[in-house]
């Protein structure tokens, strides 16, 4: 088992010191679905929410998301992304709204963190943007589906 680098010798908590990685080129995907209620999907796709079109501000929340994940995950490095992508498709045939964020950067550390609260933001808006119609929505399948760069390279989920 490969150690833990969030923990010293000791057991106590650590932010990994990176100063003596190389700059790499990394990339973060993660993805999630919110699953609803067929007649919650089609006002998300009609727009007919009255708080709004869920799709475009899940998407921000998103973004913003990323962008904040140091200040919500208190071991992560704050860093300097180049690129937050979150796209939200709604999927008639399971009712769901499924969501996929990328993150980028040039940097010494991975932007999993940024990508997996991106998309877990995301899908936490959209429940609360139509919980007043659907209480009984389910946030699933949060998970990072590829990431590339760094040491070890590229990965995919299977």
């Amino acid at each position: 088992m490969a150690d833990l680098t969030h923990i010293d010798a000791e057991g106590n908590a650590r932010m990994v010191d990176v100063a003596d990685k190389p700059e790499t080129e990394r990339i973060a995907v993660a993805r999630a679905s919110v699953i609803m209620q067929p007649h919650t999907l089609k006002l998300i796709q009609n727009r007919a929410l009255k708080k709004g079109d869920v799709l475009a501000v899940a998407q921000l929340a998103g973004i913003m998301a990323a962008k904040r994940t140091p200040d919500l995950i208190p071991l992560c490095h704050p860093l300097a992304l180049t690129s937050v992508k979150v796209a939200l498709d709604c999927d008639a045939a399971r009712s769901a709204v499924d969501i996929e964020a990328t993150c980028k950067l040039v940097g010494r550390t991975g932007v999993e963190m940024e990508a997996l609260t991106a998309a877990s933001v995301a899908a936490l808006t959209v429940y609360d943007m139509c919980k007043a119609i659907d209480r009984g929505m389910t946030i699933t399948d949060v998970r990072l589906v590829h990431k590339s760069g760094g040491k070890s390279g590229t990965w995919e989920a299977r």
